[in-house]
């Protein structure tokens, strides 16, 4: 049942998504005098819709994206630079000044980037609704970069790193928070970063080797622990949420709201740090020091190997932490615009890193979402709050701006770039040329695709 509600939930989010993107599109272009003949959110045959002047709007039945068919925007539809005259002169094919190809290029090109800055638009609007009414962000994320725990035989171990280290420049950043270190990490999978941190005050430069943590070229959620790179998350002892009945913790005394304080001769302030080190002594029995109520407690515990959640085996105690401690602000309107903007050009910077990354074979291609990904993140939004909703739907529309705006053909970015070369030749590009490229691209999109599509569902099946 609940695949069900997965399901509205993607359709809901991406139609919305879509219909932003198409309106932009559509409104310049009624703007421009431009007969728009579809509205359609969705591909393929038409479920239901209506009918309104020259327009039918309708809902089609594969949710995967949406367009707005305009007359005469088919690269073989006629142009204002092709007539066709009888014996006596008479234009026998008139332009239609109302079709697409009939508009003077600058206005083509404002409607191929009306739809991309729709969805910049949006982004920009959702990000200063949460910056103004729920601006949260976990606070050691804008922190200094301490080191709380630094697990053995990780790339960060062999240089020398040690717990309570600070990290004070990390490949182009200085100063880094570990906020920037996560994405910088995330873009150098397998290579290496070159960082400097300091020890007892002594400053020392290194170059360390990214790894995915998990033997892939993918970034994964044990990626700064596999490198050796665990931050100090927060300053009080380690929270306790939950505790699984007949664990370790639970057999040792463990209850919800104690504080773990120290793993034998360890302070914790991370859940990475305390998993960390339990796999470094293979489940040798230890001693927890726990703070209750004011009062302290010691322990003794032996871990056991279980599932973490996440489909790996690691050594556990059988409790849940309390998440870290978070800042939430309700910014003024000014300063939400402002955070608007730093947090969509940050964004928008990471997404064109990773496209680089792509290239440069530092990121790997299978790490992309498909509709089946992005159907799981919305999903696990949508459980963690509006908030959380509203800055993923931010990001996927920054995604769909940055995607369309790609020079490729049958794409926006495609489209303008034709645009441009016609602009510069002052004539059209050959008809059959462009109708054999745009053939090609959409033979490539649909591989593509399909590709994206079975990357989603093998992930899928190795989640399980």
């Amino acid at each position: 049942m609940h695949i069900v509600f997965v399901i509205v939930e993607f359709a809901i989010v991406l139609g919305f998504m879509v219909l932003v993107h198409e309106f932009g599109h559509f409104a310049v272009a009624k703007l421009c005098g431009v007969r728009v003949e579809t509205f359609s959110i969705g591909f393929g045959p038409r479920l239901f819709g209506w009918r309104h002047g020259d327009t039918d709007y309708r809902i089609s039945i594969l949710p995967l994206g949406g367009y707005v068919k305009m007359a005469g925007d088919a690269p073989g539809d006629p142009s204002r630079d092709s007539k066709a005259m009888d014996v006596l002169g008479v234009d026998i094919n008139p332009i239609d000044e109302a079709e697409f190809n009939a508009r003077p290029r600058w206005q083509r090109v404002l409607i191929a980037l009306s739809g991309p800055a729709s969805n910049f638009v949006l982004s920009f609007f959702l990000l200063t609704l949460v910056a103004h009414y729920h601006h949260e962000v976990d606070k050691y994320l804008d922190g200094p970069a301490v080191v709380d725990y630094v697990p053995l035989n990780t790339p960060a171990a062999r240089d020398g790193l040690a717990p309570g280290d600070t990290i004070v420049r990390f490949g182009g950043d200085a100063n880094p928070t570990w906020d920037q270190i996560l994405k910088d990490s995330a873009l150098n999978v397998n290579h290496a970063v070159s960082f400097s941190y300091t020890h007892n005050g002594q400053l020392a430069s290194r170059d360390l080797t990214i790894s995915a943590g998990d033997g892939s070229n993918e970034p994964g959620p044990d990626m700064l622990p596999s490198t050796g790179l665990i931050p100090r998350e927060q300053a009080e002892p380690l929270g306790v949420d939950t505790v699984t009945p007949g664990g370790p913790g639970d057999r040792a005394g463990l209850r919800p709201g104690d504080g773990v304080a120290r793993i034998d001769a360890l302070q914790i302030h991370s859940l990475d740090t305390l998993v960390s080190y339990l796999q470094d002594r293979r489940g040798a029995p230890a001693t927890l020091l726990v703070m209750r109520h004011g009062q302290t407690l010691t322990m003794q515990l032996t871990p056991e190997k279980g599932d973490n959640g996440a489909g790996a085996i690691k050594y556990l105690i059988g409790f849940k932490a309390t998440h870290v401690p978070v800042e939430v602000q309700k910014l003024p309107l000014g300063q939400s615009f402002v955070q608007s903007y730093k947090d969509n050009r940050d964004d928008s910077t990471l997404i064109l890193r990773v496209l680089k990354g792509m290239f440069t074979r530092h990121v790997a291609v299978s790490s992309l979402s498909g509709p089946v990904g992005i159907a799981q993140q919305i999903d696990m939004a949508t459980q963690m709050g509006i908030w959380t909703l509203l800055r993923l739907m931010s990001n996927i529309s920054i995604n769909l701006g940055i995607f369309n705006l790609l020079p490729l053909p049958i794409l926006d970015g495609g489209m303008i770039v034709f645009l441009l070369i016609e602009s510069i030749m002052r004539r059209d590009v050959n008809l059959v040329l462009k109708e054999r490229i745009y053939q090609a691209a959409f033979v490539c999109f649909i591989l593509f695709a399909v590709f994206v599509l079975f990357n989603d569902v093998t992930k899928l099946h190795l989640g399980h």
